[in-house]
């Protein structure tokens, strides 16, 4: 049992997400129209500690009309439980989910970051030893209620989720410029895979022009 699980990203021509100096303006403004218009569609919305840290990002509908009943519950995987206490993801724009690993439970549950949290009305969930059990995580959503997430997770949550085959649907931008750079995160880091026959396979459904930009949209084959 898991939410229908809907990856989305904007990527440049080469595959890059972010630069290695962590500039990651890359769509144009029709785009992140559609971005907001699937976060107002979906019930969660789901990041990796390194996006809270790098972005310090709201996770809320703000660049279309909505309500503030239309933001997505706001899950972060954090397996350190390293949140910043001043991180706009705990405010009460909208319910937040911190997932951590159990090895740092303890040692978080004692702190004062814990109580302050707490106190914001954040949530928690424990699972996995050293890191999150993106597939236990998944099935404590379900059961929460949430039949959509939307995944804006970092290069390597991305891969993880893939590999774990808990990613339903890719939704890509891919903006017509070219950055480089060895160190530059591409769309899937991690460990990856070691033969191609290993990949993970997908299906084209939709492809169309938006401003400058291609969205193209996947059905991951399983």
């Amino acid at each position: 049992m898991k939410p229908y699980v809907i990856l989305n990203a904007a990527m440049t021509l080469d595959g890059k997400i972010v630069t290695a100096k962590n500039s990651s303006n890359i769509s144009g403004e029709e785009d992140l129209k559609r971005v907001h218009e699937l976060r107002k569609n979906v019930d969660a919305i789901m990041v990796g500690i390194g996006t809270v840290m790098a972005d310090d990002p709201r996770l809320t509908v703000h660049k279309i009309d909505a309500n503030p009943e239309d933001n997505p519950v706001r899950v972060v995987v954090d397996s350190k439980c390293r949140t910043p206490i001043a991180a706009r993801i705990t405010n009460k724009d909208a319910r937040t989910i911190i997932a951590g690993a159990n090895e740092y439970k303890h040692e978080f549950v004692v702190s004062d970051r814990y109580d302050v949290f707490q106190r914001r009305g954040v949530e928690f969930f424990f699972s996995g030893d050293r890191r999150v059990d993106l597939t236990a995580l998944m099935n404590h959503l379900a059961g929460e209620g949430i039949e959509t997430l939307m995944l804006e997770g970092g290069a390597t949550l991305n891969f993880s989720m893939i590999k774990e085959g808990l990613i339903d649907e890719i939704r890509v931008c891919v903006a017509p410029k070219v950055v480089g750079g060895v160190n530059a995160k591409t769309l899937f880091d991690g460990e990856g895979f070691d033969t191609m026959d290993e990949g993970v396979n997908l299906e084209l459904t939709d492809s169309y022009s938006l401003g400058k930009d291609l969205i193209l949209t996947y059905n991951v084959l399983k």
